[in-house]
């Protein structure tokens, strides 16, 4: 896994907004080079950590997908700095902020327990989190 920085974790939130924006969008929404833009895209696509481009669809058009979601305390006043890292990460489908015990709630999603893990071990991780409960959700009922 390599380290994201700033702008790479901004470039992919964009593009989790809508993947099919042209490069020279991405650059003036960064404020960055067309050249950066497309050097980085590069780097995400070889290193891994884009592992591709797709559409959204329904919850349940993805049935054997892991989702879980993971309730963060955050350490004093770094819930904006907190949200900015886990919008980098491809497997952070939404983050709410909460009242109550909890800042933040953010939807988590794996395809296979391995990455799931190694999920939740990452984002443990980030400078801020002070706290985390997670919960696999096993089903969903229409309401």
């Amino acid at each position: 896994m390599i380290n994201l920085d700033d702008v790479d974790r901004q470039l992919i939130a964009l593009l989790r907004d809508n993947a099919r924006v042209p490069v020279v969008t991405l650059a003036k929404q960064l404020k960055v080079a067309r050249a950066t833009v497309q050097n980085r895209l590069t780097r995400l696509e070889q290193s891994g950590v884009i592992v591709g481009y797709t559409v959204r669809l329904k919850p349940a058009a993805e049935a054997h997908r892991i989702r879980a979601l993971m309730s963060i305390a955050v350490q004093g006043n770094r819930a904006q700095e907190v949200v900015k890292v886990l919008r980098g990460y491809p497997n952070v489908a939404t983050i709410h902020s909460t009242n109550g015990r909890w800042d933040l709630v953010a939807e988590l999603q794996a395809d296979s327990l391995e990455n799931f893990d190694r999920v939740l071990g990452a984002i443990r991780l980030i400078d801020g989190i002070a706290n985390t409960e997670t919960s696999i959700l096993l089903s969903t009922h229409k309401v």
